[in-house]
C-alpha cells in the first residue's frame, strides 16, 4: 500500500542519495533509504508518513510529544523507530538517522 507519503519521501530522500554511503534498498519488501549498509527511513506504508530509525531516547521524546508513532509490526514497538506524518520534520530526521546509523559501521 502507498499514498502521497511515498513520493513525497522519495522527493526527500533523492536529496541524500547524492551522498557518499547513502544508497536505496529493502527493508520488509519494501524500498528503503540506507547508509553505510544500515537501515535509514522508509515510508510508512502501513504506517503512514515516514518511518525512520533514530536513537531510543529521541524517538520515545517524539512519541511522548505527539509527534510520532511507536512502529510495531508484530504488535512489539520497535524501541529504535518511529513514524512521522509531519513532512517538515523529515529531512532533518533523515540527516539524523544517518548519523546515527554511520558510526555502527566505520569499524
Amino acid at each position: 500500500m502507498t499514498d502521497g507519503s511515498d513520493a513525497a519521501f522519495w522527493d526527500i530522500a533523492d536529496e541524500f542519495l547524492t551522498r557518499d554511503g547513502v544508497d536505496e534498498g529493502t527493508m520488509f519488501g519494501f524500498r528503503c533509504l540506507r547508509a553505510s549498509g544500515e537501515f535509514v527511513a522508509m515510508p510508512g506504508n502501513t504506517f503512514g508518513g515516514m518511518v525512520v530509525k533514530l536513537p531510543a531516547e529521541r524517538v520515545a521524546a517524539l512519541i511522548d510529544s505527539g509527534v510520532g508513532a511507536p512502529v510495531a509490526p508484530a504488535g512489539r514497538p520497535f524501541k529504535e523507530w518511529v513514524a512521522v506524518q509531519d513532512e517538515s520534520l523529515w529531512p532533518d530526521l533523515i540527516e539524523t538517522s544517518i548519523a546515527f546509523v554511520a558510526p555502527r559501521t566505520d569499524g
